[in-house]
């Protein structure tokens, strides 16, 4: 769903393991990394769309994990020109999105990139809390400021993460 403004509704998804790493994937047939997000359909709420994205771009469930946190109203980011389709309406400029913590609880085995009939990340790895910020292309890199600066908090008194 686009909003008045021209803001397509969004979650964001950043997935920690007990070793206090990051979830980080690369999209298919590009050098360009980042963290699971998606639209959130019509009808559905931000929570329902983070358990359907999870599943559609890591195979993991709602099973596989718990939130820890989420962040409070909506954060945004415009996409570069060139990427806006002014052809199709209403016109998309960015994306609002509402970011959620998760922890994985299962093992990394559970994680699979070919759930979903067309993939959107071909490799994935875990990475350190901020390293996000300095591989993620520069059109995200404020959202991921803001979503890692709201979270960092959370993450840092988190018992079982082992830093």
């Amino acid at each position: 769903m686009i909003d008045a403004e021209g803001y397509r509704e969004n979650v964001g998804i950043i997935i920690i393991n007990d070793d206090g790493k990051l979830f980080w994937a690369r999209r298919i047939g590009q050098d360009a990394w980042q963290f699971p997000q998606g639209g959130i359909a019509y009808a559905e709420s931000a929570e329902q769309a983070v358990y359907r994205e999870l599943t559609e771009e890591t195979g993991l469930t709602k099973n596989d994990v718990e939130i820890v946190a989420r962040t409070e109203g909506w954060l945004h980011y415009n996409l570069p020109e060139h990427l806006v389709r002014h052809y199709k309406q209403p016109v998309c400029i960015g994306q609002k999105q509402k970011w959620f913590m998760l922890r994985l609880l299962s093992s990394d085995n559970a994680v699979s990139l070919n759930k979903n009939k067309r993939p959107e990340f071909d490799v994935w790895k875990w990475t350190d809390y901020w390293t996000p910020l300095n591989e993620v292309i520069s059109f995200k890199k404020e959202v991921y400021k803001q979503a890692l600066e709201f979270f960092e908090p959370t993450f840092l008194n988190q018992p079982w993460v082992c830093k």
